[in-house]
């Protein structure tokens, strides 16, 4: 596996797999490796000839200082861990690559990246988050990029960006890996203490809790969302959000029809903020 830490390195490292006609696969990371990283490497392996693993953590992306600050780095430990998943470049840039002096441009995803997500980290999160993807996909020029479906509303932005953009690449989303008590993998459950991680596990309880009573019969958003957030109560956690919407466009729902209705959800369980979501009438998270 090659590092590359440029943009002319990346495009001249990929010259000349593109003009065999090999495809090209693109994983973007923060970094902190886990297994839910290390599933979409390995399933961009089984279904590209070259697979690039970026790796860079996005300062635009975070509404708070301390979360960039505290956000885990060990680039030796993650190229290790990228290599042994199958991919063939690291490309790790810096900060002045990323956004070197003089860079003015943003990209804004209206409407889907409003409600949730958007209302409670803020407008620039997702800004960001359509900026750094839309340049790592002009960077790589993939044919296919992976992203896993924890970050369920990202995905979402991003499909909308592609398709408004007219980005040749097929987006393929790996399903939310999780730990053997049904923790969602995330690069921040390193720094929960071992009360909150206990803790942390409302989210999946309050996720539980909604899927049970739909598959009870209930159909009302309202009550079905008071059930989660109830379930989350008895952990001691109250959620900044909990509630049903559509997956493509995240705008809320009233009642469960036949459709399929995500059921997201966030949390902050010490210092530690938390995502979580769930799939009705769809495949399950």
């Amino acid at each position: 596996m090659k590092t590359l830490r440029t943009v002319d390195e990346l495009r001249a490292g990929l010259n000349g797999p593109r003009r065999a006609g090999r495809s090209i696969g693109l994983v973007p990371t923060m970094g902190a490796l886990h297994e839910g990283h290390l599933s979409l490497i390995r399933r961009a392996r089984t279904s590209c000839d070259e697979v690039v693993v970026s790796l860079f953590v996005n300062p635009a992306q975070f509404d708070e200082a301390g979360d960039l600050a505290a956000y885990p780095r060990d680039e030796a430990r993650d190229e290790a861990l990228a290599a042994e998943a199958g991919a063939d470049v690291l490309f790790a840039p810096s900060p002045a690559e990323v956004y070197p002096r003089g860079f003015a441009t943003t990209v804004v995803v209206d409407e889907v990246s409003a409600a949730l997500e958007g209302e409670h980290r803020g407008a620039a999160h997702f800004a960001g988050v359509a900026t750094v993807v839309t340049k790592l996909l002009n960077m790589a020029q993939p044919d296919v990029v992976f992203f896993g479906q924890k970050d369920a509303q990202q995905v979402a932005v991003i499909r909308r960006l592609v398709r408004d953009l007219d980005i040749p690449v097929r987006i393929e989303v790996g399903d939310t890996i999780r730990e053997a008590d049904g923790l969602a993998l995330s690069s921040r459950n390193v720094r929960l203490r071992a009360d909150e991680r206990r803790r942390a596990l409302a989210l999946r309880r309050g996720l539980d809790a909604v899927r049970a009573c739909h598959a009870a019969g209930e159909r009302d958003a309202t009550i079905l969302a008071a059930i989660g957030r109830a379930a989350m109560a008895e952990l001691d956690v109250e959620p900044e959000y909990l509630e049903l919407v559509l997956p493509d466009s995240f705008t809320p729902v009233a009642s469960v029809g036949e459709q399929p209705v995500l059921v997201a959800v966030a949390a902050r369980v010490g210092d530690v903020r938390l995502i979580d979501n769930d799939i009705l009438n769809g495949s399950g998270q």
